[in-house]
């Protein structure tokens, strides 16, 4: 882990190399020439950096932030890679002036057997099998979709995340998967007062949270959104379930049902992680989306 020298635990995020970095036509050789070949290719490569993948943005803004906050937030590179081919990897990172130290690159397995000896609180990959391991374990996991949007409005880390299955358990979901809406509603009504138990992201969320007062609020450099289909009645219980919780969000937006792309771009998210692929798929013309396999949405989908 980084150094804490005020006692306090870093934020770890962990990524693999393609959602750093384009590497589309390294994977294209890989798929269609086999591993010497991209071995090769790579290692003739390793002094062209690579240009920017879809997690690039938001790793610049770790890096600003871990600027401010010295040993409190870290970058970790979890990759499918070996090391030879890992060096274009890192070449890349130093081109670009990105303060990533420490990596694991594990020759073709999978790397989320490290993620607890790390202490990673966040993992982004485009496998959805590591990312699916990640949740398994306990660490907040999102395969990231491939996106052309432009990053945020402004210097500010903007998270923008869904709401159940994601911050909170599946157990609403549950009932309107199973039982449609009213049900849904009418049961979130009686249960208002109940607070939600926590999802895959309760915990990265609280830990943004600590690090977010650390700072004054009008001068802080992160700014949360829960982005929910859910609306009224049902807003009650999300509300009170954070109070419970003792974390704040910087804005809610209950959309009941509206799409959630404009709304995302309008808060100028530097990612977005939903729960459902349908949501992931229309979020990542506006901003970075994750999909989180996480709930009954995903086990219905297989």
């Amino acid at each position: 882990m980084a150094a804490d020298t005020e006692g306090k635990a870093p934020l770890i995020v962990a990524l693999s190399s393609r959602t750093l970095f384009d590497l589309d036509e390294s994977n294209r050789v890989f798929e269609e020439e086999g591993v010497e070949a991209y071995r090769q290719y790579q290692i003739a490569r390793e002094d062209e950096p690579l240009e920017p993948g879809v997690a690039f943005p938001l790793v610049q803004k770790l890096s600003r932030l871990n600027a401010q906050l010295p040993g409190r937030i870290e970058v970790i590179l979890l990759s499918r890679n070996a090391a030879d081919t890992g060096l274009r990897v890192f070449n890349s990172i130093q081109h670009h002036g990105l303060s990533i130290e420490r990596a694991a690159f594990c020759g073709g397995e999978s790397p989320y057997r490290y993620m607890e000896a790390f202490g990673c609180d966040l993992f982004l990959s485009t496998v959805a099998e590591d990312v699916r391991h990640a949740l398994a374990t306990g660490v907040a996991a999102a395969t990231l979709l491939p996106s052309k949007a432009q990053s945020g409005v402004d210097d500010v880390l903007r998270l923008a995340f869904d709401g159940d299955a994601v911050l909170f358990s599946d157990e609403a979901e549950q009932v309107f998967k199973r039982e449609g809406l009213e049900a849904f509603r009418s049961s979130e009504r009686d249960a208002a007062k109940r607070p939600l138990q926590g999802g895959p992201f309760k915990a990265f969320l609280a830990a943004v949270h600590r690090i977010q007062q650390e700072f004054s609020a009008d001068a802080c450099p992160i700014r949360t959104a829960l982005v929910t289909a859910r609306s009224a009645p049902a807003h009650e219980r999300v509300i009170r379930t954070l109070r419970a919780w003792d974390i704040r969000l910087d804005e809610s937006l209950f959309l009941g049902g509206w799409s959630k792309g404009a709304f995302l771009k309008a808060f100028g998210a530097d990612i977005f992680f939903d729960d459902q692929a349908l949501h992931c798929e229309s979020a990542r013309d506006h901003v970075a989306a994750g999909h989180v396999p996480h709930g009954i949405a995903n086990e219905i989908l297989g």
